[in-house]
């Protein structure tokens, strides 16, 4: 796909939204994102005088780009429901040769988006079910990622890359939540996303690469933790025990081949039984203090930890407890697993007057994972998010992210047996050496084009793809716009 033309179509959409909405209040481009609204419900501190009874917490509502015609919009908010449609599309491409020697590495670029469709029901202002919420997210998702083009599978240039079904409407999340005690306590269950509620941050999708968009990459290093577009089952218990703390705890029941469009590729196919592998029990405790005299410098802290009860392959030894890439015997298996994680985001900056979205935030995380059957041993990441440094341009943003990723050891020994016996075929993880460590930085400004609409010209540098260090570092440019429809 060639630069200019996509260009060309992106100028094209910008021009036509801005020529048809005339309001100055723009959409800031991560609340576009489907788990928005749920990460930000996790990031959100109690009111300073809540309520004592069951409540629903109001439902967020981003300026759209298509107007409220006829009052629709709002009447259907007063009676409980709330209909949110959006557009996200990523283009990215690397703009330097990939490694030579490999007949699968090019030089190009690709484009990915979806379509998200959720609804929210506040079944107390619809029936009179105090405290009572529905939750539904519907995804259509389109296009591929570049960094494969240039040999790179760890951190997807584009978070958005072809999952969700590659159908018109891919079911991801269904479940109910009840809220009681003026939100003190919130009950979910029903089809869900693990990475939703945990390890979670509006924030995060400030940004395009995957290995933060989402969800810090190395907490989802397997295929069995639910992350978007893949719901499963799962109950999710999440208290406050004061204004600016809380505390939650979750169980999910991964389902075989849960990504693959094979198995499951509408997110309808409601399975039991056999195709649930085990369970995911994250726990995770977070304080969310406002500094300041006004109360107006946020920050989030949270720690947690998973126990997954899938039974997953040791990356070096067999069942014998000698190395696999040896004896070429079945790798032993773990029926327990761990993974834990910090994360923090604190705003240090407000400018005077300015909307509350303003500011300056730095933002940082590790991720650990257990070494017998991770890929990545270890995730850092750190950076900030700068929103309205120039005056007259209060919602647009400079953003800046570093990410470094430590392979756990047993992949790389592994790796390096095969080599040294000629087995490249047998190379995992796509690798075409041994994968030892990889970084990635991001920079991008984010343009508030008019209501509804946002446009971030991107770049991000490759240090080691696909953690790999005889691969070329590669410079990726591209654009992350977002339209909120209505």
């Amino acid at each position: 796909m060639a630069f200019g033309n996509v260009g060309r179509l992106a100028a094209l959409s910008i021009g036509v939204a801005a020529l048809f909405s005339n309001s100055a209040y723009a959409q800031t481009i991560q609340e576009a994102e489907p788990t928005y609204d749920a990460s930000l419900r996790v990031a959100k501190p109690l009111p300073a005088k809540p309520l004592s009874g069951p409540v629903v917490p109001p439902f967020e509502k981003p300026p759209a780009f298509v107007p409220d015609f006829f009052g629709v919009r709002s009447w259907l908010r007063t009676h409980g429901i709330a209909l949110l449609m959006s557009n996200t599309n990523e283009f990215t491409g690397a703009v330097t040769k990939p490694t030579p020697g490999f007949k699968n590495y090019r030089q190009g670029a690709s484009n990915a988006g979806q379509i998200s469709t959720i609804v929210h029901v506040n079944w107390d202002k619809l029936i009179g079910l105090r405290g009572f919420a529905t939750h539904t997210v519907i995804t259509s998702r389109y296009g591929k990622t570049a960094n494969r083009m240039f040999g790179d599978w760890m951190g997807h240039s584009s978070e958005i890359y072809g999952g969700g079904g590659n159908v018109v409407a891919h079911l991801v999340m269904a479940y109910g939540e009840e809220n009681l005690f003026g939100g003190r306590l919130a009950i979910a269950g029903g089809r869900m996303t693990e990475l939703t509620d945990f390890s979670s941050s509006p924030l995060f999708c400030n940004f395009i690469n995957n290995s933060l968009c989402g969800r810090p990459r190395a907490v989802s290093d397997n295929d069995f933790i639910g992350r978007y577009p893949a719901g499963v089952w799962g109950t999710r218990v999440r208290g406050r025990p004061s204004r600016y703390t809380y505390i939650q705890a979750g169980v999910y029941f991964p389902e075989k081949s849960m990504f693959a469009n094979t198995y499951n590729r509408s997110g309808f196919k409601f399975s039991g039984g056999s195709a649930i592998m085990g369970q995911s029990i994250p726990v995770e405790l977070g304080w969310e203090p406002e500094f300041g005299a006004r109360h107006k410098l946020a920050g989030h802290y949270k720690i947690g930890a998973r126990l997954l009860t899938v039974p997953l392959s040791d990356n070096y030894y067999d069942s014998n407890g000698r190395p696999f890439s040896a004896t070429h015997k079945k790798a032993r298996q773990h029926d327990r697993t761990w993974a834990m994680w910090f994360e923090a985001d604190q705003k240090i900056w407000q400018p005077q007057g300015a909307p509350a979205s303003s500011g300056t935030t730095l933002i940082g995380g590790f991720v650990l994972n257990d070494k017998s059957v991770a890929l990545r041993r270890w995730e850092t990441y750190l950076g900030f998010i700068n929103r309205g440094f120039i005056p007259s341009r209060p919602l647009d943003a400079l953003n800046f992210i570093g990410m470094y990723e430590k392979i756990a050891a047993g992949v790389s020994a592994t790796e390096a047996a095969y080599l040294d016996a000629g087995a490249v075929n047998l190379l995992p993880n796509h690798a075409t050496g041994v994968q030892t460590n990889a970084a990635v930085f991001e920079v991008n400004y984010q343009i508030q084009i008019t209501r509804g609409v946002a446009l971030a010209p991107d770049y991000q540098i490759f240090f080691n793809p696909n953690a790999q260090k005889h691969l070329r570092t590669a410079h990726v440019l591209g654009f992350k716009s977002t339209i909120q429809i209505f």
